[in-house]
């Protein structure tokens, strides 16, 4: 995986940019050094190599104006960078390496059946060959490393250029002292072996192009790379919350890639879990595509095990409200609702009651199973109220945990806190109870106890009790 991101911006443009220079500088001296001993020597091996790093200067010079625009930021007009330009310049250096290769057989069959060349193999050519040998292997290496480091393709092109440079000039070494040797035992086929070697050094830039011409092909289709997607939906499909990955597409832009997702949720879960969950994904991509940049779209899917309860609350969710204290009553197989609702205080009940009369009729409609609903409809707060805490009333509380007293399950009341908003009296506490009591018993029992501290004082506006477990008054 790519390790650019534990490096600036700024340093990373700079080695790449560097490498690339220096490419274009050795090109262009090994290039000419062939040049002129291969029209000394009249060897086609050498000529088919002058003409392959002569390519090799062009795509050199390629890559070196590629890395220098490919890494400029997006922008307005390039929302995805520039990053394309590494794979499009690797695109023309496969076009430059077949072109080579078309010369190079052609000019080998002229030689071998229609038209004998007279090689004159010098010290000179062995000695520039070997030179550019030296030359390769350095800058296949230094080119290698930071295409590796930078996770670049232009670079990576460019440094296999330089290697098969190094095996076909190794072979038309071969051929030059096979056909030195021909000469020296009067061996007569070994005459031709320089155009033979030219065939192998055709042979290996076929090969060696068919290979890139594949990768810059892909990068260019924005094919996926392979396995990703695989390893993506299964570790995606891990993190909790998600019920299904319904899509993944993947391109890349150079050394950076760009990775897109459609995950369901449950219907039920809040937008600030469903964020939860698409960040989780995101860095789940993140560790198998390292700086990638990911974008989760998560899509609403209801589940097997939701009951009519999660459905009305569902139906109220995507009309960006909430509905509480939901009862459902059943009448010969006829189900009516009742529930709870929070609007804008500050609408008008002409509005409210329009807002409520078609989510009403968007419930029944989604859920055909009700006949009719009643909805309570609450003012939503949206001011902050002035309290002022009041001196106990002693008398008020004593009667408050004696009428506690008269619920078996509520162990104890303390805490009791006498609060005026406005011309209004609020009152809180709370409650102990057993720990094993269900929830539903806890709210029946906190609406009655509710309901009987009202009776006491009349002037009680707001009731607020708090339950808590037996076991946490232990502590």
């Amino acid at each position: 995986m790519p390790e650019s991101a534990t490096f600036s911006a700024g340093e990373m443009r700079a080695e790449k940019r560097s490498v690339a220079q220096n490419s274009v500088i050795a090109a262009v001296a090994i290039t000419l050094l062939k040049v002129i001993v291969g029209l000394t020597t009249g060897s086609l091996g050498i000529l088919s190599e002058a003409l392959h790093s002569g390519l090799d200067l062009v795509a050199a010079a390629i890559t070196l104006f590629s890395v220098r625009v490919s890494d400029k930021p997006a922008d307005a007009d390039h929302q995805y960078g520039h990053g394309k330009v590494e794979n499009f310049s690797a695109f023309i250096e496969t076009g430059l390496l077949l072109l080579t290769c078309v010369w190079i057989i052609w000019e080998a069959i002229k030689r071998l059946f229609f038209h004998s060349v007279e090689i004159e193999p010098s010290i000179a050519a062995f000695a520039v060959m070997g030179f550019s040998i030296v030359v390769d292997v350095w800058r296949s290496k230094a080119l290698r490393r930071v295409a590796e480091k930078y996770d670049s393709q232009a670079l990576s092109a460019d440094a296999l250029h330089f290697r098969t440079d190094v095996w076909s000039s190794s072979v038309v070494i071969l051929g030059l002292a096979l056909v030195l040797a021909g000469r020296q035992f009067h061996i007569a086929w070994m005459r031709v072996a320089d155009p033979l070697a030219a065939l192998f050094v055709a042979g290996i830039v076929v090969s060696v192009s068919w290979r890139l011409a594949r990768q810059t092909v892909d990068a260019l289709l924005d094919a996926a790379p392979s396995g990703v997607r695989s390893e993506i939906i299964n570790a995606v499909s891990q993190v909790d919350g998600v019920l299904e990955v319904d899509r993944v597409r993947i391109r890349r832009a150079g050394n950076h890639y760009f990775a897109d997702l459609s995950i369901g949720l449950n219907r039920g879960v809040t937008f600030q879990k469903s964020e939860q969950v698409t960040h989780e994904v995101a860095d789940m991509v993140a560790n198998i595509l390292p700086d990638a940049d990911v974008i989760v779209h998560p899509v609403a899917r209801a589940v097997s095990t939701e009951n009519i309860f999660d459905r009305i609350r569902a139906v109220a969710t995507s009309n960006n409200v909430n509905v509480h204290d939901i009862s459902i009553q059943d009448f010969h197989g006829r189900l009516h609702v009742e529930q709870h609702l929070e609007l804008d205080e500050k609408l008008r009940l002409k509005e409210a009651h329009d807002k409520v009369t078609d989510l009403e009729a968007e419930m029944k409609r989604r859920v055909p199973e009700i006949a009719s609903i009643l909805t309570h409809i609450e003012s939503e707060p949206a001011t902050i109220e002035t309290a002022q805490q009041v001196e106990a009333n002693y008398e008020l509380e004593r009667k408050m945990k004696a009428a506690s007293r008269e619920f078996p399950d509520i162990l104890d009341t303390h805490e009791v806190i006498f609060k005026r908003v406005g011309d209004k009296l609020y009152v809180s506490c709370h409650c102990t109870m057993p720990d094993e009591l269900l929830l539903s018993k806890v709210h029946e029992l906190m609406t009655e106890l509710e309901i009987r501290f009202k009776q006491l004082d009349p002037e009680l506006f707001r009731v607020l009790i708090h339950p808590e477990p037996s076991t946490d008054n232990l502590r």
